[in-house]
């Protein structure tokens, strides 16, 4: 019998997750989490969503310090476990797993946002060139982030705490099938992990290894508090997303990735090129299959996710050349059914950009699905 061709449609696991489709909705952060505090138009917005695979939430504070926008959620006090759980509940009562991605933003924040108003922290205490969202009045305003301080050393096993505790959060309270560490775009794992942030002299900067140390003491943490099947990771080597910037990536991710093998981790994914801009990026050119091989040569097993401006043709390639889930980000926001519109080749709606970061139901709930 001829072996049938993969397709993005396909059952497939990832982990301990059993998934329904290759297709993931990739984290969106959308500014409707008033006081770090999910709301029940969230649990409507995922529970739409729910025809994807799978779903990863919106980047989620695992502490206050980790906080670097206005009205993103939280997953670090009671209050907050409790309100993610009709998000859950919802998504899968239409069928479908959900994850939280859990984040830290390091140096991507600003004072307003921090515990007593105190500075952001860092690997190292330089400003990165970029701007937060903070709400005035409702209305979501772009500003400069805040100049961060250089951590302790003394200080990082309480963030590796607060990583597992919130991933202990949402898998044994919260009712998520899992979680995502955030380990790019600029924020804080990242910033560890690339030169252009980090430029301590101790255990925790310069040499590939010392620089990947952070991370990696992260996910053991988080596997040993939920276990590997259900957590995955994401990474972005070569983004210049939040000032986000190594002279040299493939040996430093063909390095980490070599080390996360030895986790069993559920997925690896991977944003390819630019964060919500362009694929190929000439002045950082980066081996994206040979990345694969280097993570399946040290005999890591889980599911290889890749992200970014892929359409249906693009994704089923990247199926066909070994990819196990694609993630789209942006078009899941003007289209619930995304899923479905994809295997019936139906036109997508698109998104209004005004209604992204901050608001209510408007430009969030009110897209309508191939049925109405």
């Amino acid at each position: 019998m001829p072996h049938r061709t993969a397709t993005l449609f396909d059952p497939v696991h990832a982990g301990d997750l059993a998934l329904a489709n290759r297709i993931v909705m990739a984290p969106l952060t959308r500014n409707r989490a008033p006081l770090a505090m999910p709301t029940a138009l969230m649990a409507e917005y995922y529970r739409q969503r729910a025809s994807a695979g799978l779903i990863i939430t919106e980047a989620t504070a695992i502490s206050q310090q980790g906080q670097g926008y206005a009205d993103v959620p939280g997953l670090y006090a009671e209050e907050q476990v409790e309100a993610w759980k009709p998000v859950t509940h919802g998504v899968h009562q239409a069928g479908g797993k959900i994850v939280c991605q859990l984040w830290h933003v390091g140096r991507v924040s600003h004072t307003s946002l921090q515990p007593h108003g105190g500075q952001p922290v860092a690997p190292s205490a330089i400003t990165a060139n970029t701007k937060t969202v903070l709400l005035k009045d409702g209305v979501p305003e772009f500003v400069d982030v805040s100049a961060p301080r250089a951590l302790q050393a003394y200080e990082l096993p309480d963030i590796v705490h607060a990583y597992a505790a919130a991933a202990r959060n949402a898998v044994q309270t919260a009712g998520f099938d899992g979680v995502e560490i955030h380990a790019a775009n600029g924020y804080l794992l990242d910033q560890f992990l690339k030169a252009g942030s980090n430029q301590r002299r101790d255990d925790f900067g310069g040499s590939i290894e010392n620089r990947a140390r952070f991370v990696l003491e992260v996910v053991r943490a988080v596997t040993d508090a939920v276990g590997a099947g259900k957590v995955g990771i994401r990474l972005s080597p070569v983004t210049p997303a939040n000032d986000a910037f190594d002279p040299d990536p493939q040996p430093l991710f063909d390095y980490l990735v070599r080390e996360l093998a030895i986790y069993k981790l559920a997925y690896i994914h991977v944003i390819e090129g630019a964060t919500g801009g362009p694929r190929a990026l000439p002045d950082r050119p980066f081996d994206y299959t040979g990345l694969r091989r280097a993570y399946r040569a040290a005999a890591g097993k889980g599911a290889w996710m890749v992200n970014n401006g892929l359409d249906k043709t693009l994704a089923q390639v990247a199926v066909l050349d070994g990819a196990d889930l694609v993630a789209f980000g942006r078009p899941f926001i003007a289209n619930p059914d995304l899923a479905e519109r994809l295997r019936k080749g139906k036109p997508l709606a698109e998104g209004d950009r005004n209604t992204w970061y901050g608001g209510g139901a408007k430009g969030y709930t009110d897209y309508p699905t191939l049925k109405g």
